[in-house]
């Protein structure tokens, strides 16, 4: 069978863990690029349903604290290691990028595909970041879900957050883990 290159980079894709990534980050141009592939997406309708929110510097330790301060007002008897991985939770990759859904209500195209677009536009950051020789992890949590965490963050009443994807340079080589076989996830449909 040939080789495909496009095909050898999405199946070399792996996450590096936050607590993995250190400096340095992307560097505006080198993130400009990134986004433009990310943004490249299925987009039924043409709505652009997303965008980015980048957290960087300062901002990132600032979001922590916010978030470990949430966590009590959550739970006042959340344990003291649980605070502490929240708020440390932004600090360690050199930039997040919070990918925001933007949708549209009742517009003919489903507020769950214009979601979905959002998700790719994930993926799609974490494939480009990888090809510009950058590790990145799409994480969620308790956070992205979080109305406080959505308003200090300046999200609007139609805007959800699809995921926080944290890039930086592998401090380490990143994990492999068991892929799916896919005979296995594969099926046939007949009338």
């Amino acid at each position: 069978m040939p080789t495909f290159p496009s095909l050898e980079a999405l199946d070399q894709r792996r996450s590096v863990p936050s607590m993995q990534l250190g400096e340095p980050g992307p560097d505006e141009a080198t993130l400009l690029r990134m986004l433009a592939s990310a943004a490249r997406v299925p987009d039924h309708g043409k709505l652009v349903p997303f965008r980015f929110l980048r957290i960087a510097g300062d901002a990132r330790h600032a979001l922590g604290e916010f978030v470990a301060a949430r966590a009590l007002q959550r739970d006042p008897q959340a344990p003291p290691a649980a605070v502490e991985k929240d708020r440390m939770r932004f600090s360690r990759a050199p930039l997040v990028v919070a990918v925001v859904a933007r949708l549209q209500a009742g517009h003919k195209v489903p507020e769950q595909e214009q979601l979905l677009s959002a998700g790719c536009a994930c993926f799609a950051l974490l494939q480009a970041a990888q090809a510009m020789g950058f590790g990145a992890q799409w994480l969620t949590a308790w956070m992205a879900y979080d109305p406080e965490v959505a308003r200090v963050l300046g999200l609007a009443a139609n805007e959800r957050i699809v995921g926080f994807v944290h890039i930086g340079t592998p401090q380490a080589e990143a994990p492999e883990r068991p892929r799916p076989d896919p005979r296995a996830l594969l099926s046939d449909w007949a009338p």
